[in-house]
């Protein structure tokens, strides 16, 4: 794996590709954050909010080597949502994370980045194990959980919310590579 010249890995996949937040990506991630459609399960974000989670998304890859992506439509260009790693709430595990622009809904997008994700997980990272959590009645997400090869555990609540919990570890997951080309 090379990196680019932040020393940053960026991932991309047969449709996408997945490059590091920057400080510029603030107008497109607050147009996201504040879709009330978007953000159904995961509540709308004001600009301070947005912020704030800019900065973290940037702060994560600089203190654990991993975090949350920007996700391009290599096609157009356009930035089309942010999928990634993160710490689960109060806890030491590491969170499979996703959200993207309602017009690239059911397109399979999220299941590819998913899986790019999973693999830099295990393989980049030498993560042991990855968590997912996604509200019962938000099907498309568990959904996207359960086709990257993730089993449900438990009900659990996180973030205030009761959600469904999800895991795999490196040792039970099964890449598909025809989803997955290359890390420039």
């Amino acid at each position: 794996m090379s990196y680019s010249s932040d020393t940053m890995p960026e991932i991309e996949t047969a449709r996408l590709r997945l490059r590091h937040f920057n400080l510029n990506d603030f107008d497109y991630l607050f147009r996201l954050y504040s879709d009330v459609e978007v953000m159904r399960y995961l509540s709308p974000r004001t600009r301070e909010q947005t912020q704030a989670s800019l900065s973290k998304h940037i702060q994560q890859w600089q203190q654990h080597n991993f975090g949350m992506w920007a996700v391009i439509y290599k096609e157009t260009g356009a930035m089309i949502g942010r999928c990634g790693l993160g710490f689960l709430e109060n806890t030491p595990e590491v969170e499979l994370g996703y959200v993207f622009d309602k017009s690239y809904w059911n397109m399979g997008l999220a299941t590819e980045a998913s899986l790019a994700t999973l693999k830099f997980g295990f393989w980049e990272v030498k993560l042991d194990r990855i968590v997912a959590i996604a509200h019962p009645e938000n099907i498309a997400s568990v959904r996207v959980i359960q086709k990257v090869g993730m089993k449900y555990e438990k009900n659990a609540t996180y973030y205030g919310h009761d959600v469904v919990y999800y895991a795999v570890s490196h040792t039970e997951w099964q890449p598909d590579d025809s989803l997955y080309i290359s890390q420039s």
